[in-house]
């Protein structure tokens, strides 16, 4: 009895320092400096990993430059096709020609630039959270010991902490906006259904130890605009959500996530369709258009590529949200992976799975950019609006632009596509007299 006292007690304590030094300040939008204290020792922590790692080795490597493609697999020319094709036909026909054909095959089945998309981008050094980096091997006691506290650290309080924050946000969501849902539509259900959304996300982003920055606030999506982002990770809304409101457009899901739908629906004018509703695109646009027309409803939020990219690329845009009309507000987000991963490879990790690792990482820190906003031109039709958006989130972001599809993370190549390559291999064969 008495055990199950001090338990009592002990949780009780635990809700009140949390509720008290985390929850409430979130709330309030201020900040205590904790998260601020705690990044310093953090970076300095690191940054110690780091030296210990290059004094400690045997054979100094050169430092490699910070490119998002970078993992010393296999080193590409950068020549066109067409012109590398030329330059070898320019005497007559050997045998060994065929050898660059074998080494673009082997290119691509190694590391062609889609499917190294849908992988964890790799790090420079060493941050304390796995063994499995290319470039680490055992330095030292002392990096091993730091390693195993970290381990510590992160699975006996972090994980605790934030699973206790993310309770308390989820919970927080649910409830306020089922109460505010039960008032008359109206300037006051309104303004009291962005307060909660603001403060519940603000929770939401302290479970997962966020430090975001954003930048040129002044660009911020307005009402009755469309917001479009880069996706990485399905915390992408939270991390917008935590500096404004959005209506998000996605499908019906059960379970915890459809408790929380079906509640939020009731506040805020979300745009959920059924899983028979999201393949009638003609549906979607309409409702899409409908709600984008009224000038006093919150800005929709769409990630047209459909899935999520691993933080170093953009790929193509699906022209759907370009046709709606409406000004585009264009976001680009990146993330800074020496402090977690937070790309979600659906393919291989379910999502407890990855909220399990977000959760167990040291922090989510990541930089936000609002666009200047963009209206499609006269003589553009949607793909182009859509890649001339995608080009400016690019740009911004420091991301790699790619005119692939994301489905390709689940689908294989269309056989049309490949038989368009072939066709463009034999032209150029002809063309260059290694045939006829």
């Amino acid at each position: 009895m008495e055990v199950v006292w001090a338990v009592g007690q002990l949780g009780a304590v635990w809700v009140a320092v949390v509720l008290g030094l985390i929850v409430l300040p979130s709330a309030l939008g201020v900040s205590l400096g904790i998260s601020q204290a705690y990044m310093w020792v953090l970076v300095k922590t690191l940054e110690w990993a780091t030296i210990r790692l290059q004094k400690g080795a045997k054979k100094p490597q050169p430092q490699m430059p910070r490119t998002p493609t970078a993992n010393g697999i296999i080193e590409r020319d950068e020549t066109p096709m067409e012109k590398e094709i030329a330059l070898l036909h320019r005497a007559d026909f050997e045998f060994s020609h065929i050898f660059y054909f074998c080494r673009k095959g082997f290119e691509a089945i190694v590391e062609d630039e889609v499917t190294q998309r849908f992988s964890s981008e790799e790090l420079l050094s060493w941050n304390l959270l796995t063994r499995t980096n290319v470039n680490f091997h055992y330095i030292s006691l002392r990096l091993t010991v730091v390693w195993v506290i970290g381990v510590i650290v992160r699975y006996c309080f972090l994980l605790p902490l934030r699973f206790t924050l993310a309770a308390i946000g989820i919970t927080s969501m649910i409830v306020g906006t089922t109460a505010v849902g039960q008032l008359p539509n109206g300037s006051v259900k309104n303004y009291l259904s962005e307060v909660v959304h603001l403060t519940c996300s603000r929770i939401l982003v302290r479970a997962l130890s966020g430090t975001i920055h954003y930048h040129n606030k002044e660009n911020r999506p307005r009402k009755g605009g469309i917001c479009v982002a880069n996706h990485t990770s399905p915390i992408d809304a939270i991390i917008l959500t935590n500096d404004g409101c959005y209506a998000m457009v996605g499908q019906v899901h059960g379970g915890l996530m459809g408790i929380i739908q079906r509640a939020t629906v009731k506040a805020c004018p979300h745009v959920w369709f059924e899983r028979s509703e999201i393949k009638d695109r003609h549906l979607v646009t309409k409702r899409l258009r409908e709600h984008v027309a009224d000038k006093s409803k919150l800005p929709i939020l769409i990630f047209p590529e459909g899935t999520c990219i691993n933080n170093t690329s953009v790929m193509m845009f699906k022209k759907g949200s370009f046709e709606i009309g409406g000004t585009i507000y264009p976001v680009a987000i990146k993330y800074d992976p020496q402090f977690g991963d937070a790309f979600w490879n659906s393919s291989k990790y379910n999502i407890v799975s990855y909220l399990l690792r977000i959760m167990t990482s040291w922090a989510i820190v990541c930089n936000v950019w609002y666009l200047p906003p963009m209206v499609r031109k006269e003589d553009e039709d949607a793909v182009q609006f859509a890649n001339r958006v995608r080009s400016a989130i690019a740009h911004q972001g420091g991301l790699t632009e790619l005119p692939w599809d994301g489905g390709l993370k689940r689908a294989k190549v269309k056989d049309t596509f490949k038989e368009e390559q072939q066709k463009n291999y034999s032209k150029m064969l002809v063309r260059n007299g290694s045939i006829g």
